[in-house]
């Protein structure tokens, strides 16, 4: 997928139900724009939506540097 860079799934040690998936892009315009446009991202949503529960907040987050 154009923009897509990685992903890393994490699981919470504390609370083993939850997970933390961190999707890299190079640009929230990729994500949401490019991704949530392509025609087959209906087809994702059919296939992976229902293990969601409750459905997960995204959010988008930028890197920060310390000087």
């Amino acid at each position: 997928m154009p923009g897509y860079e990685s992903h890393e799934l994490k699981k919470c040690v504390e609370k083993t139900d939850q997970y933390l998936l961190l999707v890299k892009w190079d640009s929230v315009e990729s994500h949401e724009q490019g991704f949530r446009a392509f025609p087959d991202y209906q087809r994702w949503k059919q296939l992976l939506h229902h293990f969601y529960y409750p459905f997960p907040v995204v959010v988008h987050y930028t890197s920060v540097t310390l000087d």
